[in-house]
């Protein structure tokens, strides 16, 4: 599975089925593979970017999101909305949406943010959007983790992701919202690799090919 899932930077990842799966696409190149299915967590603009959701849309791509994002994106495109624990099924994936709100101003729990759990290829594949580590999620299980490294306002803390990261106990993590200027840097998925040593595997963008 893990060669299915492909960092585009930043906190953009597409993910190969059948459906392709693009979640939080912010510049894309162009001649990217056209999207089955395109996931925003919430309304920033490095996760919600229009002029990507219509780069990538076909007459049959469906866009799903959280209450927040909708209000955004409703001026432009037909929308589905999840609130947090709803699913749906789409070709050979179950997408379900998960609480994702932060202990500061930047997320707040009342705005409607999400977290997705994508179930395909018998994975369960979490991607955490820009979350702390809430209490909501500490019984969840997953194979692969994606998550946010920058340490900053807005996101988890180093701290808060290894502590996320035993609870959930995924085979794999790999590292998100970094390498931009908007995000951490190397040096910051660099430290949560360290912080959990031997306890998972950690995928560096060199192992998920655009």
């Amino acid at each position: 599975m893990i060669e299915h899932i492909h960092w585009l930077g930043h906190a953009s990842f597409r993910i190969e089925g059948p459906p392709c799966i693009y979640i939080d696409p912010w510049r894309i190149p162009d001649g990217a593979p056209p999207a089955d299915v395109i996931l925003i967590s919430h309304e920033h603009y490095d996760h919600c970017s229009v002029r990507d959701i219509e780069k990538l849309s076909q007459p049959h791509t469906r866009i799903i999101t959280g209450i927040g994002a909708a209000r955004l994106l409703r001026r432009e495109f037909d929308v589905e909305v999840l609130r947090a624990w709803q699913s749906v099924n789409v070709d050979q994936a179950n997408i379900k949406a998960l609480p994702a709100y932060t202990f500061d101003e930047y997320h707040p729990p009342h705005r409607g943010d999400v977290g997705f759990m994508i179930s395909m290829r018998f994975y369960d594949i979490y991607y955490a959007g820009d979350t702390d580590f809430i209490p909501e999620l500490a019984r969840l299980g997953c194979d692969v983790a994606i998550l946010p490294v920058s340490g900053k306002e807005g996101t988890m803390t180093i701290d808060a992701a290894k502590q996320l990261v035993r609870a959930m106990r995924p085979s794999y993590v790999i590292p998100s919202h970094y390498g931009s200027v908007d995000g951490g840097t190397k040096l910051d998925a660099k430290a949560l690799e360290t912080a959990l040593q031997d306890e998972v595997k950690f995928l560096w963008r060199e192992a998920l090919t655009p």
